[in-house]
């Protein structure tokens, strides 16, 4: 049986994954900031993500780690040393993990990275072997630790396996997610039915099976993945879906973009516009081809379930 250190396993996506490789049968620890009493001992508290942080004895007898855990989101009065907050939890962390790893005779070594590794916006999807060209803190620091892997990996024989994934949705989801299903649930009319664009995201379902086929996967090995729906959607359409997922009757004005970007631009809001309406698509085909692998659900699924 493969033991696997899932770091992360309290979020969105980590305690969904745990749940689903205990069910196919893997030997979980969790490497978890501080333990509660509701965890058992498979949890085992490592304190806070930095370049000190101690993980050997989470790693005792592990064959493959799991690094879902980072810093995603940074309170606005942190705002001016973000680049470094995000670097010490995000790549100085992710490198420890590496080489305590290595040091306790892990084979294989999963890195949740992100899309925005890529870039932000595209005309052309983005591929897995595409020039790397993030725009934002968060996506520089996944990117630095995705360097640094990926040279540990030659120094020593560790598999390192990257997967970028785009926005993850599903029941819970938080962040940008979150506040659209809000939107819907709340069916108010929204001026955005004239945004024509092209996302890519992926239903936490699709990610988690994807991760556990890179487990032990033998072409996985030392490669960098791009995950998605294999569909893509504009955000009028996806709100149009989630309103009607949610029972509602979509009320979206076709108010111009153009018009849009102007007002929010007049009260500082420009960029939360320019994310509902510019596009990001991604191509999964090395993906699907180099693990035999296909997203086990549609975009159309994957909305109906935020709602069960």
């Amino acid at each position: 049986m493969i033991k696997i250190l899932l770091t992360g396993s309290t979020g969105f996506i980590g305690s969904k994954l745990g749940c689903e490789l205990n069910r196919r049968g893997y030997d979980v620890v969790s490497a978890v900031r501080k333990k509660t009493q509701q965890m058992n001992e498979s949890h085992i508290a490592v304190g806070e993500l930095h370049g000190n942080t101690n993980f050997l004895p989470a790693l005792l007898g592990v064959h493959t780690v799991i690094h879902l855990a980072a810093k995603a989101h940074i309170k606005e009065e942190h705002l001016i040393n973000s680049a470094a907050e995000f670097a010490r939890c995000n790549t100085d962390a992710t490198i420890t993990l590496a080489e305590q790893a290595i040091r306790s005779g892990a084979k294989r070594f999963i890195f949740i990275s992100s899309i925005g590794v890529n870039g932000s916006n595209n005309t052309q999807p983005f591929t897995f072997d595409d020039v790397p060209n993030p725009a934002e803190a968060y996506a520089v620091s996944k990117h630095h630790a995705e360097i640094k892997l990926q040279e540990l990996a030659k120094k020593t024989g560790l598999e390192v396996v990257i997967i970028r994934p785009p926005l993850v949705y599903g029941v819970g989801a938080p962040g940008n997610f979150g506040k659209l299903v809000n939107l819907a649930e709340k069916n108010l009319p929204l001026p955005l039915g004239s945004i024509n664009n092209q996302r890519s995201f992926v239903a936490v379902d699709n990610l988690i099976d994807l991760i556990i086929t890179c487990v032990g996967h033998p072409n996985a090995a030392n490669k960098t993945f791009l995950v998605s729906d294999d569909e893509s959607v504009s955000t009028s359409n996806l709100l149009k879906q989630l309103t009607l997922a949610a029972g509602k009757k979509p009320l979206l004005l076709p108010m111009p973009v153009a018009f849009l970007r102007f007002i929010a631009g007049c009260v500082g809001k420009k960029d939360h516009i320019d994310k509902l309406a510019n596009s990001l698509t991604i191509d999964i085909e090395f993906t699907k081809k180099t693990l035999n692998w296909k997203p086990p659900i549609t975009l159309d699924e994957g909305i109906r379930r935020c709602f069960e």
